[in-house]
């Protein structure tokens, strides 16, 4: 599994997303499997739940200033829900959607292709 395959830009910072197993631990406790989260955030059948994509998405750059922390030797805070939906709100739904699934999907594959 890739730990960091995308990133989003916020006022001039770029955030890297990570999708790996503490974010699939995470996601799965919350909603159950990953299954049951991708069709409630993919808009598909229906409007995207948003409260699933903010906590996607949290989750996911929370896991890569953690890991930019462990690497680095920084100390960047963890961001918070709110301001999650602030990032998601500034580049768009759709393309912060976007965003998500590629890099769920070239998460995985990359485990696929390894394994």
């Amino acid at each position: 599994m890739n730990e960091i395959n995308g990133e989003i830009r916020y006022k001039d910072r770029i955030y890297k997303l990570a999708f790996n197993l503490n974010v699939m631990q995470a996601i799965q406790k919350k909603y159950g499997s990953i299954e049951a989260w991708g069709k409630v955030t993919d808009g598909t059948d229906s409007e995207p739940d948003v409260e699933a994509v903010i906590f996607g998405f949290t989750e996911m750059l929370n896991e890569g200033i953690e890991i930019d922390n462990d690497e680095n030797g920084t100390d960047l805070k963890p961001l918070t829900p709110k301001q999650v939906g602030r990032i998601i709100t500034e580049v768009g739904m759709n393309n912060a959607l976007d965003k998500l699934q590629k890099t769920v999907v070239d998460s995985t594959q990359s485990a696929e292709k390894n394994g």
